[in-house]
């Protein structure tokens, strides 16, 4: 194999190791073997990107383009330093030119070895030359399909944030099925099916979609758990796994899990798979036994979490970031439930059960998931900001009585926001005289994210003067004060966001959608005592909009009795909401000890 070729795969090698000190000697080398050419500027510019020095990536990726106007490494490494500064749309430019490049290259690869296998099957035989050059093709079809698994992740990752949860996840997907490594296909491909959430899809095909996640786990031999003591009545270990015991969303949603159990019933583990931080330590003050897997595989986590004995393993992260599911491939517990984290099938036949409500799952529907509901009457999951924050006190006078035209608000993730919601959104605001949206978010905190947001609302055709967009703050809470009424997503709807709204004295109307996760805020919604919020359709969705925003003195009522209102109902009713659970995990253990 050509010498140059083989310092190329060593250094790709060190930078899925995560090691920019090897790449950079590896860069010395291409140096080394021929100044003029572009490689070696062009790793040392990646190993510097990788190392957080931006200033000098962008220096020597330029002196690798001055090389060769052509090379991909380098524009790769530009779009990186294009992303870390937020500039979105150069990194999505840059981004496409790699991808189409990177393409045309490996098709021509493809067509020369296609031509050396015509030439071998004639019986022409291959002279030496040519079996070195054999060799050399196959060096670089490697290279560059690493290289294109790279520009699809980063792609996927800008998509994402510029709110293209459609382009985002076809970029994930495709990475998927470029990679060899079978650890990062599956962890790309369990990605691209979080990103399915954000639009619609029909449920047999989220659960085919997700079942292609369980054959990328085939490998895998699960525990067995022949020697559990099938006993019905005994003190249950309960463990609970995670990436997110941290200041994150679940977190807000954990705290009863920890804190309220029946410890004459239950021993509680948790087993965490992320960082650290304040709220981390606050739950290891409650009365759990708690185990850091952080940094360990998957099988030796399992292998803790069996050394255990844990009779019921819930995992909190599905599909989202940091997922636990390949550890949960390993059925390390008998009986294994997801929730909370994540509001669709896993498609793991190693989950038996996927934690539930009757207004997220009615009775007699399982809608594509490989998992058996496990329907609570209350809702799935209870609302603890206490315990992860101090909240700020809402605000006393509703903005409408003040400024004297409705302010209406979304502070959700704008990928949740689809062109046909952005319709029903124009539609209320057009019967609603003067009203205003505020639209808050990540997206919004950069000038090309703002300049994505604003092109689309106006291809909409959305009063654009009436549209304020506000970058993400920690002070977010305190920024419902100037809200009157919060519009929720849909198919996405929020969860987090519903609850934090409603917390600050502003109501969300949210629309019942037509599969599980589509019908999240209306379980909140009912379960906080709101039903009066939830619209069954878009029609009613947009009628509701309209006649809360046209009752001044209805907004002032809720802005000043919600908080209440929520504090004494079933969503943050923590001693209720498990003691439901517990029967539940009882009956399921039950059912297992029947099983022969």
């Amino acid at each position: 194999m050509d010498e140059r070729l083989n310092w190329l795969m060593l250094a790709d090698k060190f930078a899925s190791e995560g090691d920019p000190r090897g790449m950079r000697a590896c860069a010395r080398e291409l140096f080394d073997l021929d100044a003029r050419l572009a490689d070696g500027p062009a790793v040392m510019a990646e190993a510097a990107l990788y190392s957080g020095s931006y200033e000098e990536a962008d220096m020597l990726a330029h002196d690798a383009l001055g090389l060769d106007g052509k090379n991909l490494r380098a524009r790769l490494v530009l779009a990186g330093v294009a992303g870390q500064e937020f500039r979105l749309d150069e990194e999505l430019r840059l981004l496409k030119e790699v991808v189409e490049g990177t393409r045309r290259r490996l098709e021509q690869i493809d067509r020369l070895q296609r031509e050396l296998n015509v030439r071998n099957h004639l019986g022409q035989g291959i002279p030496e030359d040519e079996k070195l050059l054999r060799a050399n093709q196959a060096a670089e079809m490697k290279i560059f399909r690493q290289l294109l698994v790279k520009a699809r992740g980063w792609m996927a990752d800008a998509y994402y944030l510029a709110a293209d949860p459609e382009q985002a996840a076809n970029a994930l997907k495709e990475a998927s099925s470029l990679t060899e490594d079978p650890e990062k296909r599956a962890d790309l491909y369990s990605k691209y099916l979080f990103m399915r959430n954000y639009r619609s899809a029909a449920p047999e095909s989220s659960r085919r979609a997700a079942e292609k996640y369980a054959s990328l786990m085939a490998g895998i031999t699960p525990y067995a758990h022949q020697e559990v003591k099938r006993l019905p009545e005994k003190r249950l270990r309960i463990g609970y796994i995670s990436p997110d015991f941290r200041l994150h969303a679940v977190a807000y949603f954990v705290a009863p899990l920890l804190r309220d159990f029946n410890e004459k019933e239950f021993a509680v583990y948790c087993y965490s798979r992320g960082t650290g931080d304040a709220v981390t330590r606050r739950f290891q003050k409650y009365p759990v036994k708690w185990r850091d897997i952080r940094g360990r595989s998957a099988r030796t986590a399992a292998r803790m979490i069996a050394e255990d004995h844990i009779d019921i393993l819930v995992d909190l992260s599905g599909h989202s970031q940091g997922s636990c599911l390949d550890i949960m491939a390993y059925r390390p517990a008998p009986v294994q439930i997801s929730g909370i984290g994540y509001m669709n099938t896993t498609g793991l036949p190693t989950i038996d059960y996927i934690l539930s409500d009757e207004v997220c799952m009615p009775a007699g529907k399982n809608e594509g998931f490989t998992e058996k509901p496990l329907r609570l009457k209350g809702c799935h999951l209870c609302y603890d900001p206490g315990a992860v924050r101090e909240m700020p006190q809402p605000g006393k006078e509703a903005p409408v009585l003040v400024n004297g035209c409705v302010t209406f608000g979304c502070f959700n993730n704008f990928a949740k926001v689809t062109d046909e919601l952005i319709c029903l959104w124009r539609g209320a605001m057009d019967r609603v005289r003067d009203s205003r949206i505020v639209i808050k978010g990540k997206i919004c905190s950069i000038p090309s994210g703002q300049k994505l947001v604003r092109e689309r609302l106006m291809r909409l055709h959305f009063p654009m003067g009436r549209v304020e967009l506000r970058p993400y703050s920690p002070d977010y809470l305190e920024q419902y004060s100037d809200i009157d009424l919060s519009l929720d997503t849909t198919p996405y709807t929020g969860g987090l966001t519903t609850c934090e709204s409603l917390f600050m004295g502003v109501p969300v109307v949210s629309l019942r959608g037509r599969s599980h996760g589509a019908r999240f805020g209306a379980s909140i919604l009912q379960n906080a005592g709101l039903e009066e919020l939830v619209a069954d359709n878009q029609m009613e969705y947009v009628k509701k909009i309209v006649q809360i925003a046209s009752n001044k003195n209805l907004i002032q009522r809720y802005r000043s009795a919600l908080r209440e209102h929520l504090l004494k109902s079933r969503l943050m009713d923590g001693k209720a909401y498990m003691k439901e659970l517990e029967e539940k995990y009882r009956e399921i253990w039950r059912r297992f000890c029947e099983e022969t």
